[in-house]
């Protein structure tokens, strides 16, 4: 099961080169360029473990490219995702956001059934398959 989730997640995955390109839009819009990973992509999980410091002063793409190979070098079994986030007043909010880099195995989710205190109310939501093993190990 694939992970859809950001910007292009219908999309094949980019090459190196693609995603460059993706970095250097974020950067010509003067947007800051930041690095996150997980190897827990469920969609409500919006809390991501950052790479490093967010680059608010990047003014070249190799840098950026240069870190997310990094990351991808460090967790190679996690989900990479790349934000350009705009700092104007106006905005101040992520601009773009995009899975960069997946694990070869996506074991995809489950849907969970919850049952509240009187039996009549139902809720249901999304489990990963991968969190039935614990975190670090997820993805191996």
């Amino acid at each position: 099961m694939r992970i859809h989730q950001g910007t292009f997640s219908f999309l094949p995955d980019f090459t190196d080169e693609q995603i460059e390109k993706q970095i250097e839009y974020i950067l010509r819009n003067g947007w800051a360029v930041s690095i996150e990973y997980t190897d827990d992509p469920n969609p409500y999980n919006v809390y991501w473990n950052m790479w490093g410091l967010p680059m608010f002063d990047l003014k070249d793409a190799a840098g950026a490219m240069y870190e997310f190979r990094k990351c991808r070098e460090a967790f190679p079994n996690h989900y990479i995702k790349i934000n350009g986030y705009d700092p104007s007043p106006m905005w101040q909010a992520q601009r773009v956001s995009f899975i960069a880099h997946r694990p070869k195995e996506e074991p995809g989710f489950r849907l969970k059934r919850t049952v509240w205190s009187d039996g009549r109310v139902q809720k249901y939501g999304l489990e990963a398959y991968a969190t039935d093993r614990p975190e670090g190990e997820r993805y191996r």
